[in-house]
Formats: structure tokens, sequence, C-alpha cells
């Protein structure tokens, strides 16, 4: 199991930051060649990008790149210099619709084949960031086997509802919940837009908190300051992570007894609390806080 708590944006024409992401403490970066790169500079960010994921090991963090969108003159060639280095995951920004996934789509294929790559080794991570994507979030996270998760961009979504953009999130708390509708239903993983406020240490939590109670699996950040709230909050505590195992071990415990029904605590264990519990013992062992990582200890 990949575990995707924290996904920290990083301009793409940043080498002394770039060279530093594996100790940033994120799950996954997010290389930047579009908002945080001027038109001028497009090119030599596309290099440097190229050159670090084809250079740099990254110490295990997970690497995407977000392209220009394809409504510009640079997602083409971000694709062309970037996928021969296979990059985890593309996220191209403002789809608003399936046939903006399926175009980008395409065009990876062609350059898999071209290259020798395995068809759909290089995944996708859609941007929506406008009202109309909001509402085809359905249709963008189903159209291509490639997405593997869609991500929420609240800035620029803000600016398309004519709304401002504020602490609370109240005025995104619609696109939150559509958006995690629409990947859940697709079988997809969600990612919550950036808590833009580096210096509020408690808004931080409070934002993440949201959004995991809405059903997001991680959370996105554009300072590493961030970072550490992200990860706590999406991570399982260790009570949570030995109810679940108590929970696994009652379930088998049962099975032996040949019971149809078991009860754990006073409360019967349906298959809603087995699924949840077997999801926090998964992400728990991947963070090596299972029980044998603890044992070991």
């Amino acid at each position: 199991m990949s575990v995707r708590r924290s996904m920290l944006f990083l301009p793409g024409n940043t080498p002394n930051i770039i060279v530093n992401a594996e100790i940033l403490g994120a799950d996954a970066v997010i290389l930047d060649l579009e908002d945080a790169v001027a038109p001028t500079e497009k090119d030599a960010a596309r290099i440097l990008v190229r050159n670090a994921i084809g250079r740099m090991g990254f110490g295990g963090c997970e690497v995407i790149v977000r392209i220009n969108s394809t409504d510009t003159p640079f997602w083409q060639r971000d694709l062309d210099e970037i996928i021969p280095v296979r990059p985890s995951l593309i996220m191209p920004p403002k789809t608003s619709c399936a046939e903006d996934v399926r175009r980008v789509d395409a065009y990876i294929a062609a350059l898999e084949e071209k290259l020798g790559m395995e068809r759909n080794s290089v995944r996708l991570i859609p941007l929506i960031e406008t009202a109309l994507g909001v509402e085809n979030a359905f249709e963008i996270a189903s159209a291509s086997p490639r997405v593997e998760a869609i991500f929420l961009g609240g800035e620029d979504l803000t600016a398309d509802l004519r709304c401002k953009r504020t602490k609370e999130g109240r005025e995104i708390f619609y696109a939150r919940s559509r958006m995690v509708c629409a990947a859940r239903a697709a079988g997809v993983e969600v990612y919550d837009t950036p808590f833009t406020d580096v210096n509020d240490d408690e808004g931080i939590y409070d934002d993440a908190r949201c959004a995991k109670s809405l059903g997001f699996t991680g959370k996105s950040a554009i300072s590493p300051r961030h970072v550490k709230a992200i990860n706590e909050v999406f991570s399982p505590t260790l009570q949570e992570i030995d109810y679940a195992y108590e929970v696994m071990e009652a379930i088998r415990e049962g099975e032996r007894q040949g019971k149809g029904a078991v009860a754990l605590r006073g409360k019967m264990i349906d298959a809603p609390i087995v699924a949840r519990a077997q999801q926090t013992i998964a992400m728990a062992e991947a963070l090596g806080m299972g029980r044998s990582d603890r044992d070991a200890e």
C-alpha cells in the first residue's frame, strides 16, 4: 500500500528547494511547472525538473509533476521532457471535463509507446479547480484507467465561483463533498486543496481534520511548515490501530466458533466496521505502526 497523506508543492525552477525535497517530510512532492513558473522560465524549469527526477532518488518520496494546462502551448513540451524519466504521476491542471483527461492520456500513451514503456505506467491526478470541473468530477475521475486520483484546487475554484477564499472554507464545502463522492464512486483517491496561511499553525490542523472528516485521502501543502500537521491528522492513532486489530481478532474468533454475528465492546461488528479496520491496519503497517513493528521495538 502506498501512503500519500501529504503532498508538498515545490516550484519547478528552484533547484535549492528541490534538492532538499526528500527531507521535507511529505509523502509526495509536486514539482510545479505551471503557476509557480513564469512563461519566460518554462523551458529552464522543465529541464531542471527532468534532470532532478532522472538523477535524484528523492528518498522514497513520490514524485508528481504539475504540467501546464492544455489551453497553453507548454503542456506537450512538458510531457516530452518529463515522461522519459518516469515520474509517478502527472497532474494536469484546470481539468474541467473528461475530454481534458483523454487528451493528456492520449499524448502520454503515444510517448510511452515511442519510448518502449508499458502502457499506463505513468498515472494521472487531474487537478479540478473550476465550477465545471467540480460538476464533472465523476466523469473526470472515470475518464481513463490512468487516473489514480483527483485533486481539488480551492484558490482558482473560488475565483471561478466569484467568492472570497476563507480559512473556514465554507465556500468550498459543496465542492469538497462532491469531489469525495465522485472519487469514491469512481474507485480512485481524492486529495484536498492547500491551506494557504503558512503562519497559522492551528488553522492547518483544523483544515486537515475537516478534510479527513469528509473522506479525503490526504491533503496538499504549499509550505513544508504544514507537512507535519497533515501527516499527523491523516495517520491513524495508536488507539484506532489497536481497535482495528481487536475487530479483526473478534471476527476470526467468531468464525472459529461458527458465530453468524460478532460483538465487540457491546457493539455489533458489521461489514463497514470490518472494512474500516482493514484500511486502518493496512495504513498502519505501511507507516511502520503495525503491531509487528511495535513488537520489534
